[in-house]
Formats: C-alpha cells, structure tokens, sequence
C-alpha cells in the first residue's frame, strides 16, 4: 500500500476516533461516585502500617488533625 493510501486510512481512522462519543450513563456515574465507602476493620488494618496521622502533611503545607 502506497504511503497517501496508508495516510488516508489514518486520517480516517483518527476522524472516527476524535468525534465518536458513546452514551454516558451519568446517573450511573453519580451513584458510583455518592456510594459510601464502608471499610471494614480488617481492611483498614491491613494498611495501619502506612498510615501515621502525626506525620502527614496535606500539599499546601497543613497538617491533618
């Protein structure tokens, strides 16, 4: 396949991919990102390790109480 032929196909391909737009469920999307995240006791001490609340310091230079 010559080099314009092989351009075109890209071309046409890139057009299809810049406009195609699928159908968003934001009701989905809301429920998803409202739902309570309820973390059991052995989840959270799994990671207790990492977690020294006397240390962390948000990026703005405060620190979490």
């Amino acid at each position: 396949m010559g080099r314009g032929r092989q351009k075109a196909k890209h071309t046409k391909v890139a057009r299809e991919l810049k406009y195609f737009s699928p159908a968003t469920d934001y009701s989905a999307l809301e429920r998803e990102l409202t739902a309570s995240h309820d973390h059991t006791d052995e989840e959270l001490s799994k990671w207790a390790e990492y977690a020294d609340d006397d240390s962390y310091v948000h990026d703005d230079g405060s620190h979490r109480s």
